[in-house]
């Protein structure tokens, strides 16, 4: 599936929630789903900077298929994550890099995150894009 597909997909699911108590309990029950990660993975190396809550984002694979697996300790934050690897994760470093998340627009977070959820998404995005671009340069 394409990435535009599955950004089409996000905002579809959103677009069937009329209030955002309702869609803010959907991103909470999103990274209920989560996929844990192990002790281990939540050090410092993975730990992402610029997040108010603690978020650990692994990046693994190679620049044709890219792994992405994260966490949070806190419960919206978790959301975004599982949305943020639901996007990218198994698509190629490139495609990564090139695409922007649009779903973030137009479901309406950019206006409904506070300042420092939507800080902490920007800093994931910048770090998994960091990431996917080490990932191509090893590829050349």
């Amino acid at each position: 599936m394409q990435l535009s597909e599955r950004q089409q997909e996000i905002i579809d699911e959103f677009q069937f929630f009329d209030s955002w108590m309702d869609k803010y309990q959907y991103l909470i029950d999103l990274g209920k789903d989560l996929e844990p990660l192990e002790e281990s993975e939540k050090n410092q190396t993975n730990l992402v900077r610029g997040c108010q809550s603690q978020v650990w984002m692994v990046v693994d694979g190679e620049a044709s298929h890219v792994s992405v697996r994260a966490n949070s300790d806190a419960a919206i934050v978790s959301g975004l994550i599982a949305l943020v690897v639901r996007l990218y994760s198994d698509a190629s470093a490139e495609d990564i890099i090139k695409t922007e998340p649009e779903f973030v627009e137009a479901i309406g977070l950019s206006q409904h995150l506070s300042p420092t959820r939507a800080n902490g998404l920007a800093s994931m995005l910048q770090r998994l894009k960091a990431e996917a671009a080490q990932l191509v340069a090893k590829s050349t």
